[in-house]
């Protein structure tokens, strides 16, 4: 039992097939530990009409049955015994099918991964590669580098909290919640924005810069400081520290130093993101901050719930 109840509203949704399949996995993980919301929702469900069709189908099926069995029992030869049929009435007929694990997975991961951040990473992969392609732009692959690592870190702010998530506080209360919901929706956050973004980098001319691969470790290591953060600041405080941060790190000094645009900025990705010792780092770095996850990972128990 939790000390949260889903509200009749919600019920309602759920019971006449409105509520969208990411939403409904939610609450249903919320009537696993709650009785008193799991016997609401079985009686809005009885009471649709896809639920008095159930309900007749049952019972016929339950009379055919019993039919059956006692003609079975007089046969000398009978056949495999037939059990009592047993229904459970859950979603109705009209709601959306429930699709395979992986799918239902996937729709779980986060508001990021099935809201409009998905698209929004997409869009800034085309942007790269058609300024490159059409506006003739030597330093779109800097450019895109010096903002790939932010990238994810912007993903899992929208990803985990209140402020993102309208269920999440029925989220919070499943057994998966806590380090391991964080941990699904990063892993989520960085399966779409890693290959989109390192195959546009591979699109578009070096100008200087480094492999489009390079920003990979960093953008996986400025994702587990976000994380690291987060379980002192808060998802939004820990990711904007992170995110900005870095960002100022990169075009401040571009945009403050004399020279040609393109070759700064060439110059400073370099810096940050070319060579053993740069990469050793941010190695180091995400070691580092895994280690912190792991140690502190009870304070996520309790993380954004306000």
């Amino acid at each position: 039992m939790t000390g949260w109840h889903a509200s009749d509203a919600l019920v309602t949704r759920y019971a006449n097939g409105s509520l969208p399949e990411p939403d409904a996995w939610s609450l249903e993980k919320h009537l696993e530990s709650c009785g008193s919301c799991a016997a609401r929702a079985s009686r809005a469900v009885r009471e649709t009409p896809a639920g008095v069709v159930l309900a007749e189908v049952r019972e016929t099926v339950l009379r055919a049955s019993e039919r059956e069995a006692a003609a079975d029992t007089s046969a000398a030869a009978p056949s495999r015994p037939l059990r009592r049929a047993r229904f459970r009435v859950s979603r109705p007929l009209t709601s959306t099918p429930i699709g395979s694990r992986t799918a239902r997975a996937l729709w779980a991961a986060g508001p990021a991964v099935r809201g409009a951040w998905s698209a929004s990473v997409l869009g800034v992969a085309l942007a790269a590669v058609l300024l490159a392609r059409f506006a003739d732009f030597a330093g779109a692959r800097p450019l895109l580098l010096a903002v790939a690592p932010a990238v994810p870190v912007a993903g899992v702010a929208l990803s985990y909290g209140a402020h993102s998530d309208p269920l999440h506080e029925i989220a919070a209360a499943t057994p998966s919640a806590g380090i391991r919901l964080v941990l699904t929706r990063t892993a989520a956050v960085l399966a779409v924005s890693l290959p989109l973004l390192t195959v546009a980098g591979a699109l578009l001319p070096s100008s200087g810069a480094p492999a489009a691969a390079a920003w990979l470790l960093p953008g996986l290591a400025l994702t587990l400081v976000s994380l690291a953060l987060a379980g002192y600041l808060g998802f939004r405080a820990a990711t904007a520290v992170t995110g900005g941060g870095w960002l100022c790190a990169v075009l401040a000094p571009v945009l403050t130093a004399d020279g040609r645009l393109t070759a700064r900025l060439a110059g400073q990705v370099s810096a940050y993101l070319d060579g053993a010792p740069a990469q050793g780092g941010w190695a180091a770095t995400a070691v580092l901050c895994a280690a912190l996850l792991i140690a502190r990972r009870s304070a996520y128990d309790r993380l954004d719930r306000r």
